[in-house]
């Protein structure tokens, strides 16, 4: 097959070779109009079937009329690429007719079915508008992952669009399949390529490329290719509008959401609960609490009422600042307003009140959960073993321990760093490491804050032997320790006389790199000693 002419304008920046990106505006000409010269579509012809072809085809296309299937299946060793493209041809009005032969081709000769007899049933199924059948024979092509077959896809698409007498529609599926199985270079270099010749995709395939990029995180390009939506003139609907509003709170931009949210009505759409949902939630990331209770109450005027997510999520914005007083207020107007709390509403003030030390209101608000029926999880669970534990109520919390397992939820990571919380709360710093040594043996990885609680409680406690076992195990999984407490294990070493063992303690930090920023080795040998001569005086003046 010969290449295309290449005449294409990436929206991408030149300078990105593997990921795509739009941080930058992309590259682009200034569509003025649709019509912008566009190549004119190829057009390939298919020889016509003589002789044995053709009378194959027309035994195939009587005994599919009549739907004889046990007399196909005596003519499947004949089936051949180009008997099958014939066959596709003549039947090709049956949308239901033809997707079976191709099904039944692809289990009696699969060899027949090259990318060219594929693009056809693609083009038969897109033209009668079943775009999922087609979007899920796409996905069965386009999962051996052969580099090369995106591009050769395609040409044989674009190369029997006109055979076919298609629809545009088969580009739309192709670009939307490329988003939602998540190849972003795939869909980006089809969305190029389908402006070549004068096709462009669907708002909702628009919308399928953006949510997919979200959700991976990628708000940059979100954003970049929604300017190319709009300089293609592709009109968005109130769900682009709300994805572009996400990106923007993503990346920091508030102000530029905000400007959606207020342009939305020039555009002739009214902001739903989502976009109000997701300004709120861009605010409460920030911790601009105030301006997300704001938009939450700017909801009435549109005519909107909160739900259970604008709650959840002020809640979760007050918790996560320590203002539990302020959260609580939230439940009690969510209540007020009959919106129901879910698992996630008393979850997230559960743990609020756990880190606070507070398992009392934590207690309460489980039997709130019980009365109102409503589901717990390990999550609710770890936020009360959490609150115990700083209290130093370490049997309480083992024995909700021992109900996690009667209900059938399986500790993880949290449960294990709120139980070693307990201990080192209790000064036990030797059952604390116990319980790490049971969370690796697990499977769980503890975490930095987890290391700093056993690293304070062995220091604490002066075993700063316990302490160096705990230093070792965060120097295999390269955390970097806490200045103040490595100060405060390097003193109290040094006082011991364990001078050698500071130097390989700080040798093998200068290897891995994980001095704490700051950290002056020489400035701590020198307080200690001047510590130790301070000490030294006072004997002598008693």
């Amino acid at each position: 097959m010969n290449k295309l002419p290449s005449r294409r304008v990436s929206i991408l920046p030149r300078s990105i070779a593997k990921e795509p990106t739009f941080t930058n505006p992309p590259v682009s000409l200034n569509l003025g109009s649709r019509s912008w010269n566009t190549i004119p579509i190829p057009h390939r012809t298919l020889p016509e079937p003589k002789g044995q072809d053709l009378d194959f085809v027309n035994v195939v296309n009587s005994h599919l009329i009549h739907s004889d299937w046990a007399k196909l299946n005596s003519l499947s060793n004949g089936l051949t690429a180009f008997r099958v493209k014939h066959v596709l041809l003549k039947i090709q009005k049956d949308y239901v007719v033809s997707l079976e032969f191709f099904n039944w081709v692809g289990t009696h000769k699969p060899t027949s079915l090259t990318l060219e007899t594929q693009s056809m049933i693609l083009h038969i199924l897109t033209k009668c508008r079943k775009f999922k059948s087609a979007e899920s024979i796409l996905r069965k092509i386009l999962v051996p992952g052969n580099i090369d077959l995106p591009s050769k896809l395609f040409e044989a698409i674009l190369y029997s669009y006109r055979l076919c007498d298609s629809s545009p529609r088969v580009f739309d599926s192709l670009f939307k399949t490329f988003a939602h199985i998540k190849k972003f270079r795939n869909a980006t270099d089809t969305f190029c390529r389908m402006k070549d010749y004068g096709f462009y995709p669907t708002v909702e395939s628009c919308n399928a490329f953006l949510s997919s990029l979200l959700g991976l995180h990628r708000a940059d390009v979100a954003l970049g290719f929604y300017r190319e939506m709009r300089r293609c003139r592709i009109s968005p609907n109130v769900y682009t509008l709300n994805m572009v509003m996400c990106a923007y709170c993503r990346v920091g931009k508030l102000e530029n959401a905000v400007e959606v949210l207020e342009k939305m009505d020039g555009m002739g759409f009214s902001p739903t609960i989502v976009s109000y949902n997701t300004l709120i939630a861009g605010h409460c990331d920030k911790g601009l609490l105030s301006s997300a209770v704001k938009f939450k109450n700017l909801m009435a005027k549109s005519g909107l009422h909160p739900n259970v997510v604008t709650f959840n999520t002020l809640i979760d914005g007050f918790v996560k600042q320590g203002k539990l007083a302020e959260a609580n207020k939230i439940f009690s107007e969510m209540k007020a307003m009959n919106v129901a709390p879910n698992t996630v509403t008393y979850n997230t003030l559960i743990n609020g009140y756990g880190q606070a030390g507070n398992s009392e209101m934590g207690s309460r608000l489980f039997e709130e959960m019980s009365k109102d029926r409503v589901s717990v999880d390990i999550l609710t669970y770890n936020g009360l073993i959490l609150g115990l534990c700083k209290e130093g109520k370490t049997k309480k919390a083992a024995y909700l321990v021992k109900e996690l397992d009667r209900k059938s939820f399986a500790v993880n990571a949290s449960t294990f760093s709120a139980l070693i919380g307990g201990q080192c709360v209790r000064k036990n710093s030797d059952r604390a490491f116990l319980l790490y040594k049971s969370m690796v043996r697990s499977g769980y990885h503890p975490d930095e804050y987890t290391f700093k609680m056993l690293l304070s409680s062995f220091c604490s406690n002066r075993d700063f032997d316990g302490a160096v076992e705990v230093l070792k195990e965060m120097f295999e999984r390269n955390f970097v320790p806490d200045s103040s407490i490595l100060s405060d294990l390097c003193q109290g070493l040094q006082r011991c006389g364990n001078e050698k063992l500071i130097e390989l303690l700080f040798s093998e930090m200068e290897t891995r790199r994980l001095i704490p920023q700051g950290f002056d080795m020489a400035k701590i040998i020198c307080c200690v000693e001047e510590n130790d001569n301070s000490t030294v005086l006072e004997t002598f003046k008693l």
